[in-house]
């Protein structure tokens, strides 16, 4: 994983610096905090906060990986494979590859989301029917003011993994 204090991070509060206190009642369960309501839904409803991709590339990428060389889990991800295609047509679905590729040390697979709704969709979907395989989730980003693309901290820093870590070969991003 990439060195959280390599980056910065600007504060998660900018734009509601004015924003009016919150208060400390409980919601109905008694437990959760009551929020209060504006009628108005976040735009990351709609479309993926800034900086990520909302043209061409997606949002994110799904890689979901399976050993090559494992009979059952080579039968799981093609089957999975086949099913995200008929059940998600939508999507952009690549290659089914049976050889390690790029920064991927085993075999994998890749979706692209394109919206928060298929992401919403998507995900959740996929921590159901991954069986044994595992998942990086990445986001795809892009710097507002160089328009240039941070490939390696999108699959290190700001990812997330569905099962175990498969550790990526970085070097390709040098």
């Amino acid at each position: 994983m990439a060195d959280p204090s390599a980056y910065t991070y600007p504060s998660p509060l900018a734009g509601w610096e004015n924003a009016p206190p919150l208060l400390d009642e409980k919601a109905a369960d008694g437990k959760s905090y009551a929020n209060p309501q504006t009628g108005v839904l976040s735009k990351s409803y709609k479309e993926f906060t800034d900086p990520l991709d909302n043209g061409r590339r997606g949002g994110f990428d799904i890689h979901v990986y399976y050993f090559q060389k494992n009979p059952s889990q080579l039968q799981f991800a093609r089957e999975l494979w086949q099913r995200i295609r008929l059940e998600f047509p939508e999507l952009r679905v690549y290659k089914f590859w049976e050889q390690p590729v790029g920064p991927h040390p085993i075999a994998m697979f890749e979706v692209n989301l394109f919206t928060p709704a298929q992401f919403g969709a998507f995900i959740p979907w996929l921590v159901i029917n991954r069986g044994p395989l595992s998942a990086l989730i990445h986001p795809n980003t892009v710097d507002p003011v160089t328009g240039e693309h941070n490939d390696e901290r999108d699959h290190t820093q700001r990812a997330t993994w569905m099962g175990e870590r498969v550790l990526l070969d970085l070097s390709i991003f040098k």
